[in-house]
């Protein structure tokens, strides 16, 4: 039983949240959301003892065991994956090891044995004879192929090294789970095979995630951090939306009333406390006046900017063509006989398993990379815009914000950039920032704004909803629903692919699969063939 009383954090003058008291039951997954810099991160390192609270205590059960997600991605780089994984249960590898250095001693005595003995009885007991199995059966379930688990972690690759720390955080059964952001960089298989894993887990798992559909599928609990407050809500994160929304209606609604009420008898004080037969009921109305108290509302932490793509011109009839492209990185082909036309009106996902080849694709599309062969034609009134998934060439400057939009756009009027940034949060002093010290989110934030300036009628995202908190992937979600542009992305949220795309391209080791239906359709179709090939 993991729980805390009475929590309070600040940071100098700033408090993030205060007098929080919720208790953890076994059984439930726990969504924590919010605005970015609420203080979910912060929230977990709260639990996991990281960080001490200002005020109150977080309490566990004796002998439970917590497990986490880390972020360090090379604190094991000389580490065997296998090993990496086991070292989710901290006693369990320490055994291990304590085992084979005593095993490995040339004078073992028989004070060796009894300790060895006794070393034995708490491997058993910690299921150590299965341990490598059920590394291995996680390690494979996230897609780590069995001949990468007696490598090292430093072999591996960012996205590789993310799954092992996950099935880390997974390994052993803990008795609580801490995951933050676990679906970053899993690919649609892994996701989906960790939602299963923690539909079934039977422990409590608490978790940060901005993907809406991951939410929805596992949590069966939301906590809100905002105004100050964590608010525990029953349900999954649309009925947390849906209650949160009500609830603020509600009191608008109530204060409204209220209002009215206040008015009403203001104007009856003031029309009769000075007529004598009337006065003893103005006076009457006065005090019930004085005891209409309007409810407060503090405003939310959470901000959404204003997301519109608006294209310059429309596209004409001939957008984009593909034939036979083929196109190789660090010498491996990744894209081989790609053939598609865009239409009019499509909104491309772009799936596959490999990774390198669906960036590949944009790259080549924006003459970023060479193609080995074939041809790509682009309309006469396409403008094509790209945001990539690695932008950090975009802002080795120091510049400030509105600098580096003025000048990337020639926008010669301050006003004009302030009003543009503002809309996507970056008010006041924040438009000042230098380019270079931003944070993940708000690079992401002025690449939108850089790709709404450019007013292209062919977008192409590359995973656009990475390091966004939930409120802009709900602004950028509903911007491309909106847009007349034609699209071709990349994400793996899967309530972002399901709600903008009208087609799916998959990208296989030997050209495309053209699927014109929405996401969910593809995956059941997928689901299917998988079925019919594994009965046959």
């Amino acid at each position: 039983m993991l729980g805390v009383s009475g929590v309070t954090l600040r940071f100098g003058k700033r408090t993030l949240f205060e007098d929080v008291n919720v208790k953890f039951t076994p059984g439930n997954c726990y969504g924590v959301i919010g605005a970015n810099g609420a203080g979910k991160s912060t929230f977990l390192k709260i639990l996991s003892g990281e960080i001490e609270p200002s005020e109150g205590e977080v309490y566990m059960s004796e002998g439970e065991r917590l497990g986490i997600l880390r972020q360090d991605h090379y604190k094991y780089d000389v580490v065997k994956v296998l090993d990496t994984v086991i070292r989710g249960n901290a006693r369990l590898y320490e055994v291990m090891q304590e085992k084979d250095a005593l095993y490995a001693k040339p004078d073992f005595s028989d004070e060796d044995g009894i300790k060895a003995g006794e070393l034995e009885a708490e491997f058993a007991e910690l299921n150590g004879w299965m341990a490598e199995t059920d590394a291995a059966q996680l390690l494979t379930g996230l897609g780590i192929e069995v001949e990468l688990h007696d490598k090292l972690m430093k072999e591996l690759t960012g996205p590789q090294k993310v799954k092992v720390l996950l099935a880390q955080a997974l390994f052993g059964n803990p008795d609580v789970l801490l995951l933050d952001e676990p679906t970053n960089h899993l690919d649609i298989a892994a996701i989906s095979w960790l939602e299963e894993f923690l539909i079934n887990f039977e422990n409590t798992v608490i978790v940060v995630s901005h993907d809406r559909h991951f939410l929805n599928k596992v949590c069966t609990h939301i906590l809100d951090i905002d105004y100050n407050k964590i608010r525990l809500y029953v349900g999954n994160y649309d009925f947390w939306y849906e209650s949160s929304q009500l609830a603020l209606k509600q009191m608008k609604e109530s204060n409204k009333k209220k209002e009215e009420k206040i008015k009403e008898l203001e104007d009856f004080i003031r029309r009769f406390s000075a007529n004598a037969s009337k006065s003893r009921q103005a006076t009457s109305r006065k005090k019930t006046l004085e005891k209409i108290k309007l409810d407060e509302i503090v405003p939310s932490t959470r901000k959404y900017p204003y997301i519109e793509f608006k294209p310059e011109r429309e596209s004409g009839k001939e957008i984009l063509e593909v034939e036979n492209l083929c196109a190789s990185v660090d010498e491996n082909e990744v894209l081989k006989n790609v053939t598609f036309k865009v239409l009019k009106g499509d909104k491309i996902a772009l799936v596959g398993k490999n990774g390198i080849a669906k960036t590949a694709l944009f790259k080549v599309l924006m003459g970023e990379l060479p193609l080995t062969s074939g041809k790509i034609t682009f309309g006469k009134t396409i403008k094509p815009s790209y945001v990539p998934q690695d932008n950090e060439k975009y802002f080795n400057q120091d510049k400030s914000i509105t600098r580096w939009i003025a000048d990337e756009y020639n926008i010669n009027d301050d006003t004009i950039v302030r009003s543009f940034l503002g809309r996507m949060l970056f008010s006041g002093e924040e438009a000042l920032k230098k380019v270079n010290v931003l944070s993940g989110g708000e690079r992401a934030r002025c690449m939108m704004a850089r790709a709404m300036l450019e007013a292209g009628n062919l977008i192409l995202f590359d995973e656009p909803t990475n390091h966004l908190d939930l409120e802009s992937i709900t602004a950028l979600n509903n911007g491309l629903k909106r847009t007349t542009a034609e699209l071709i992305f990349v994400s793996h949220d899967h309530e972002f692919v399901q709600t903008v795309a009208n087609r799916i391209i998959e990208i296989t080791e030997d050209g495309i699969k053209d699927y014109q239906m929405t996401y969910d359709e593809y995956l059941e179709k997928n689901s299917e063939a998988a079925k019919e090939e594994q009965n046959y």
